[in-house]
């Protein structure tokens, strides 16, 4: 069954109104809200736990916390802490994390490929309470297991932008996070590209696609598209505007191009508690016909 969450946008609103925006969320019947991990704002896992123990039932994806950060036993040792404290609540999702801030860590890989290819099968397999030993370019492991793993490991989310990461996602995670700014039809072909990929692969079982959507609630689309993303001409094709009825109908085209999971981003600054209320309605609307849980 399609899903649909919200945002909490750590550009347009500071951490100081992350625990009420929260708590909005929980209030309006979200089912999920998602955060990520900019360097060098806040932390992926800690916003993550605050936010799971301050709620009893909002499930928070994390889209996504950066691969060079965190040794790989460091990243499984975070996921299955809140998988186990939180059981079924928490959407772990890690990527290349934005290359320039990268090498300001002294993180950047030459090869990010690379390091995914190795780092994501060796999460997984942590994770699942494996003893896992790997030489890799990026990522060494010697004998270690998990003491604490989690009773049902997560599924692990890749964020993919770019044929080959694309592909990738599709070989070695459980789901793929893609970005904003793209058009159903576009989207679509990012589907098409991942799932042939997974197929290649000889994997099988399905494969969760998370597509973030640009979008803001009002009475003028446009001019809405327009305020959101000036720079692009097109932004009233690249994102969801308008009513919660007409947010819906945009919702179930990205849903309609393949993606399970479509979560709205506010570009603007919001009330979240108006936002959060407004995607709780489009989402009604969208499970009405059908579509979305």
């Amino acid at each position: 069954m399609a899903r649909i969450g919200a945002i909490f946008n750590p550009y347009t609103h500071t951490l100081e109104e992350y625990r009420s925006a929260v708590a909005a969320a929980e209030r309006s019947g979200l089912t999920e809200l998602w955060i990520w991990e900019d360097c060098f704002r806040h932390s992926a896992f800690g916003a993550a736990g605050a936010a799971l123990a301050w709620t009893q039932r909002l499930r928070i994806g994390i889209g996504i916390a950066p691969l060079p950060l965190r040794n790989v036993a460091t990243t499984a040792m975070e996921i299955a802490t809140l998988e186990r404290l939180f059981p079924g609540r928490l959407l772990p999702g890690v990527g290349h994390g934005v290359l320039p801030w990268m090498a300001k860590i002294g993180g950047r890989a030459a090869s990010p490929l690379t390091l995914m290819r190795e780092y994501v099968p060796a999460l997984r397999s942590l994770l699942a309470g494996e003893a896992v030993t790997t030489r890799g370019r990026y990522v060494t492991l010697d004998d270690v297991r998990l003491e604490w793993p989690p009773t049902t490991a997560p599924a692990v989310l890749a964020a993919a932008e770019g044929p080959k990461t694309l592909a990738l996602s599709g070989e070695v995670a459980d789901g793929s996070v893609l970005n904003s700014g793209y058009t159903p039809d576009e989207v679509a072909g990012f589907c098409a590209t991942i799932r042939d990929a997974r197929r290649a692969a000889g994997r099988e079982g399905a494969h969760d696609i998370v597509a973030y959507v640009d979008a803001a609630f009002g009475d003028d689309p446009e001019a809405l598209a327009r305020a959101a993303r000036p720079e692009k001409p097109d932004s009233i094709d690249r994102g969801v505007w308008g009513d919660p009825s007409r947010v819906a109908a945009g919702v179930s085209a990205y849903l309609d191009a393949g993606v399970d999971d479509v979560v709205l981003l506010p570009p603007t600054r919001v009330d979240p508690a108006a936002f959060f209320d407004a995607t709780a309605q489009a989402t009604e609307l969208v499970a009405a016909r059908g579509g979305a849980a």
